[in-house]
């Protein structure tokens, strides 16, 4: 047994195969994520911050250095890496000693750079301010400072989530903030620049570093990929670059998960899945069923993206994403050209652009903004988010509230849906509607077995052949109430609410009414009002603010009616029965009811109780 082991001379007590198996394999490197392996090391590396690069470029090349910065934006928009690159250029310095002072060129690592970009020299001082809140931290910088570099040019201090200091802590750093050494230089950053004291505002020099547009990023991570020798889709990136929301940090570290998952070629359909975003493709033609009012489509189009893990919250925030998308595409065309939108997304964003209106747009958007909400709070999303659905698609063949009223006054006070109760429209089908886009609309009442109009045919036509003045036939109005119920006739409900409130009627004739106004009157009540008549009644009328005091107003008369009854109930007997029978009771509201029609009952006899029912 022991010869069969063998492998050289020193095969004794069975010690050979160990000696065959040679030296164990190195471990592997410790793997660097990309959020830190592509960190910018100098000004030519920042991307999406050209405004703050120039001001510090201009301010090193004139020598006129600030003795603090203040750096504010959101998270992983780089200004941790900003304010290391900041203490880089103030301590840049060649070996061969051919820099003289700070400067923004670093072509080369200096003596100081690699220590400082790795955070580990001795001049340049980071601290968390969210671990370090307390006076006696800062205390520690303030007496330091005093002292000279031991190496490098300047000493520096960068304060990160500076807003977290303690307002002690801010007040002990005021006097060395604004009269600190001539070697020591100051750089904060923070993410909510409103919490910090404007009397440390006062002393730095703020920049503001700006979210990262989604096609830089798009740009940027295409030449990581590059370097990494990696396959993506660009649709995949352009995701990824709108999923980070302008931080570069947040697209690297999604890109290396996205790399990780995809395990190969980066795919669109992967980095969906990883994110848990529904297809841009399904959210379009979700987006398309709701405008042309087919509830059974999206019902199915959504249950479809639910069954394949689609988050309701999520569907619908793309929705709203969708539709903020087209209002700005219709507002500003150029919007659609951005590179960081799939090519499908471009073309039906100007389709839907071109077709939709803005006020149906807004509408949308607004229901979407309350339906988000309240599927955050439910407790079943999914049916929620399906109710959010019904309610979108319900009013798309519906009307805008001034298209509504512009029909009325058209057809003079008809409905703007029906012709006199009628199941047929009022007008015929004219200019842009939701019913352009393709496919037959199908509305609420269609799906139930019944006929509803479009919603082109529920848009007013632009103007009449005929006027409303010729097609209106002569009517005659002698009193104030025939106006108001002529008012009630014709639906407009403004114009009711100031006949009974606002108006004091002083005389009235066929043609002509005097009127006295309250002070809740509007200015251009009178002026309405007599255009309305003419349009309601087929003639001129005049309308004359009087100064005479007049007749109280309707709603005045009807309260004082309410107060008599009132004042008069507690003495009818029925009532004193009842407060009788049910001590503690009280009459909260008193109403005149409608006449009974006659009783069927022939007997003639009357209820048991003393009281009628109706009565109670």
């Amino acid at each position: 047994m022991a010869d069969a082991g063998h492998s050289g001379p020193d095969h004794q007590d069975g010690f050979d195969i160990g000696l065959d198996l040679g030296e164990p394999a190195p471990p592997p490197k410790n793997y660097r994520v990309l959020a830190r392996k592509y960190r910018p090391s100098g000004f030519d590396d920042l991307i999406g911050q050209e405004a703050m690069v120039r001001t510090v470029s201009n301010a090193f090349e004139t020598g006129r250095i600030p003795q603090a910065w203040i750096l504010t934006g959101i998270r992983g928009v780089g200004k941790t890496t900003t304010a290391r690159i900041l203490a880089r250029a103030l301590n840049y310095e060649m070996a061969d000693g051919s820099v003289k002072g700070p400067t923004i060129h670093m072509p080369a690592m200096g003596v100081h750079c690699q220590a400082i970009m790795e955070s580990r020299h001795i001049d340049v001082l980071e601290m968390d301010a969210a671990s370090h809140t307390g006076i006696d931290d800062v205390r520690q910088i303030t007496d330091g400072v005093r002292y000279a570099p031991s190496s490098a040019r300047y000493k520096v201090y960068i304060i990160d989530e500076v807003h977290m200091l303690s307002e002690k802590a801010f007040n002990a750093f005021l006097k060395t903030l604004e009269e600190p050494p001539e070697h020591a230089k100051f750089v904060f950053a923070t993410t909510e620049i409103r919490q910090v004291p404007v009397t440390v505002l006062s002393r730095c020099q703020r920049f503001d570093l700006r979210r990262v547009d989604a096609d830089v990023l798009m740009a940027h991570l295409a030449g990581i990929a590059t370097k990494e020798s990696v396959k993506a889709e660009s649709e995949a990136l352009g995701l990824i670059a709108r999923a980070a929301e302008g931080s570069v940090r947040d697209s690297l570290s999604l890109f290396d998960q996205a790399i990780a998952h995809a395990a190969g070629e980066v795919r669109a359909d992967d980095v969906r899945q990883m994110l848990g975003l529904a297809d841009r493709t399904r959210v379009m033609d979700l987006f398309e069923c709701l405008a042309r009012g087919d509830i059974a489509g999206a019902f199915k189009e959504f249950r479809d993206q639910y069954d394949t893990g689609a988050d309701p919250v999520v569907v619908l925030s793309d929705l709203a994403e969708f539709v903020n998308f087209i209002t700005r595409v219709k507002v500003v065309p150029a919007t659609a050209g951005n590179v960081s939108l799939g090519e499908t997304e471009r073309l039906r964003g100007r389709e839907f652009a071109a077709k939709l209106s803005m006020r149906v747009l807004s509408r949308m958007w607004q229901m979407l903004l309350k339906g988000i909400t309240e599927v955050q709070a439910a407790t079943r999303p999914q049916a929620a988010a399906e109710m959010v659905l019904v309610r979108i698609a319900y009013v798309a063949d519906m009307p805008t509230p001034d298209e509504a009223i512009r029909m009325i006054d058209q057809s003079g006070g008809a409905s703007p849906v029906m012709n006199g109760g009628g199941s047929r429209p009022v007008s015929p089908p004219s200019g842009p509607a939701l019913s352009a886009v393709p496919q037959a609309p199908r509305t609420m009442a269609q799906r139930s077995g019944g006929e509803a109009p479009v919603r082109a045919q529920l848009v007013a036509p632009e103007a009449s052949s005929t006027p409303a003045k010729e097609t209106v036939a002569y009517r005659r109005l002698d009193d104030y109430p025939a106006l108001v119920a002529l008012a009630i006739e014709k639906r407009d409900l403004q114009i009711k609410a100031a006949l009974e409130a606002d108006m004091r009627l002083v005389r009235m004739e066929d043609g002509r009414l005097e009127v006295a106004l309250e002070r809740s009157a509007q200015r251009t009540l009178v002026n309405e009002l007599s255009r309305k008549l003419e349009q309601w009644t087929g003639r001129r009328w005049t309308v004359i603010v009087s100064n005479e005091p007049g007749a109280p107003t309707l709603r005045a008369q009807a309260q004082e009616e309410k107060e008599q009854l009132s004042r008069g109930i507690h003495d009818d007997p029925r009532i004193k029965a009842v407060m009788a029978r049910f001590p503690g009771a009280q009459v909260i509201d008193v109403r005149k009811l409608a006449p009974e029609p006659p009783s069927d009952d022939a007997s003639g006899e009357m209820p048991p109780d003393d009281f009628d029912s109706d009565d109670r």
